[in-house]
């Protein structure tokens, strides 16, 4: 007898493998066949996504009680599924397109240098561009003692005068990309000012110290400084005595000197100085050393040379002239640019550097000690 139960499930199991013959159908037309797995596969065959379905325990399982839920295993390496460089593509994410990459966000930037000459001088600005400033050259002092009689003479002092400048000079560079890249990171256009503007402070702590004054150069302090004269050094001087020296010799140039620059490493060199005794003149290895020598601040700057020295009035002697702060622009319309959608960042600044006294300006050899 039949039993009309029964055909009604299978009836029904009929409908469910038949709409789910229909859905995998369409997945095989996405999928390549697959090696040979743990589910019903002969070894050395491959089968489609829509076989390894079907054949697997679970379906089978759920076709004969129609009850409960089934989960289909795919084991092995599926070339196919997981994607290589062929799904990721070029110039891209080395993630693969199936596990998404723990992508941090910013940019790394490379170590940055810190600036402090600047912060020695004095800073003004200007709408010209040029410096002028007449500076006293010669001064012929004839004062003295006269006698209190209105017929005797008084002498005759007398003053010259030179007219000095000091050129305005441009410091800039350029950027180029593509246009797209902004549209696609809007980021970047703040990160390329900050990069452009540390890129013109490295080129302008080397012209303030060293720049010669041709063509285009700032004309730096150390050219214009006076050198340090190596009488002064006496037999068994050691580095701080030499220093000591040169803050003498600024000082007899009627300035009073008010810093000290020194090289990264050799004022590195200086803390580790050590009395006879072996203990440090600095605070030591684990103390809080002030940047200080002979109660004058010291500036460690990577701009001057290892062995360099340089000691003089800043703040009284030079002076800055900031004609034109950091400016960073952006044009699409720059040469070709616009036919080849590209555009151009310009960073610049413009700035003099007066120097009023180079004789309050201290250069030498931190290392010709005493003999």
């Amino acid at each position: 007898m039949t039993n009309p139960h029964l055909e009604t499930i299978a009836t029904r199991v009929e409908e469910i493998t038949g709409a789910m013959d229909t859905r995998l159908s369409e997945i095989e037309k996405r999928f390549a066949r697959m090696a040979d797995n743990d589910n019903g596969a002969a070894p050395g065959t491959r089968q489609t996504l829509g076989s390894i379905v079907a054949n697997d325990n679970e379906v089978k399982k759920l076709t004969s009680d129609f009850r409960g839920r089934a989960v289909v295993k795919i084991n092995g390496d599926r070339a196919d599924i997981t994607s290589g460089t062929g799904t990721v593509g070029s110039s891209t994410s080395g993630s693969t397109s199936l596990v998404v990459a723990d992508r941090r966000p910013g940019i790394v930037t490379p170590p940055e240098r810190k600036f402090t000459v600047r912060d020695l001088l004095r800073q003004s600005t200007t709408t010209s561009n040029l410096i002028e400033w007449p500076e006293e050259t010669e001064f012929t002092n004839a004062a003295a003692p006269v006698a209190e009689n209105p017929e005797t003479s008084k002498p005759q002092s007398d003053l010259e005068f030179e007219m000095r400048s000091a050129h305005v000079r441009t410091i800039a560079h350029i950027f180029k990309g593509s246009r797209q890249i902004l549209d696609d990171s809007p980021a970047l256009v703040s990160y390329i000012d900050r990069r452009g503007t540390y890129g013109l402070k490295l080129v302008e702590e080397n012209q303030l110290l060293n720049g010669n004054g041709t063509g285009q150069n700032v004309h730096g302090i150390i050219p214009q400084a006076t050198a340090y004269d190596t009488s002064r050094t006496a037999t068994g001087d050691d580095e701080l005595s030499i220093i000591n020296h040169a803050i003498a010799q600024s000082e007899e140039s009627d300035y009073d000197p008010d810093g000290i620059v020194l090289s990264v490493r050799d004022w590195r060199r200086l803390l580790d100085v050590r009395g006879t005794d072996g203990h440090f003149l600095s605070n030591g290895a684990f103390g809080t050393t002030a940047r200080r020598v002979w109660d004058l601040p010291v500036v460690p700057s990577r701009a001057l040379a290892p062995g360099q020295f340089l000691v003089g009035s800043f703040n009284m002697a030079a002076e800055i002239f900031d004609r034109q702060e950091v400016e960073f622009l952006i044009s699409t319309e720059n040469e070709d640019d616009f036919v080849r959608n590209r555009w151009t960042g310009r960073v610049e600044s413009r700035l003099a550097l007066a120097v009023y006294h180079p004789g309050s300006f201290i250069v030498g050899d931190l290392y010709s000690t005493g003999s």
